[in-house]
């Protein structure tokens, strides 16, 4: 048994051990994340962040759409990712990353059998996929990196059937890439402008959580 296996997202963990370094796979998820850790492998990607405020509002609201289908823009190491997969067992989640070793990752989990996930490199502004194709679209600690959030809500607004679930951090951390800060005022205003006819938002710990239903 992995000794702090709470701290972590054992079966997608697992997932990723058998998918990208399959010499490593054993009979059960423990003994294959056991080996993994043997051979020195860092699995920290897939540390428990559930606990994270801002996670547990995010997989509350989602609880409450119960989406069957889910596009997660902007994955990353997969802080939301993870416990989104976890948490909601009926969803089927496409997840957008501009870094192909980001992408190359949630593909290894598709590969070592959680199947209801897939990956591509892409940038919000330029999907092609059609209006209103996905129950939910999520976009969690991306907007302030981008050059232009204006165009990436547009994209997310069009892209979403029931609603668009968002968040950025609400106080200056020091990080060089986060190019915008929003308050309540302008993130409300960036996906009204957008096209959404319902906005709400609100605050959790230092962010902000925006629901945006087309």
């Amino acid at each position: 048994m992995v000794s702090d296996v709470d701290r972590y997202y054992i079966a997608l963990a697992a997932a990723w051990v058998r998918g990208a370094h399959s010499r490593l796979a054993r009979a059960t998820d423990d003994a294959t994340v056991e080996a993994a850790l043997a051979a020195g492998l860092r699995i920290h990607r897939f540390k428990n962040t559930g606990p994270l405020s801002r996670v547990r509002c995010v997989l509350g609201i989602l609880k409450g759409f119960a989406p069957r289908t889910l596009l997660d823009v902007g994955s990353g190491r997969g802080a939301f990712l993870w416990p989104l997969l976890d948490g909601l067992p009926n969803v089927t989640v496409t997840a957008v990353d501009v870094l192909s070793h980001r992408v190359a990752d949630i593909e290894a989990v598709r590969r070592g059998g959680v199947e209801r996930v897939s990956a591509v490199v892409g940038d919000v502004t330029r999907l092609d996929f059609p209006e209103h194709s996905f129950d939910v679209v999520t976009i969690l600690e991306v907007l302030e990196h981008l050059a232009d959030p204006a165009a990436a809500a547009l994209a997310v607004v069009r892209m979403a059937r029931t609603a668009v679930v968002a968040t950025v951090p609400s106080k200056a951390d020091g990080n060089p890439e986060h190019v915008h800060l929003f308050e309540r005022p302008t993130l409300t205003a960036l996906f009204s402008a957008a096209g959404a006819r319902r906005v709400r938002c609100e605050s959790v710990l230092n962010h902000l959580v925006v629901v945006a239903q087309p």
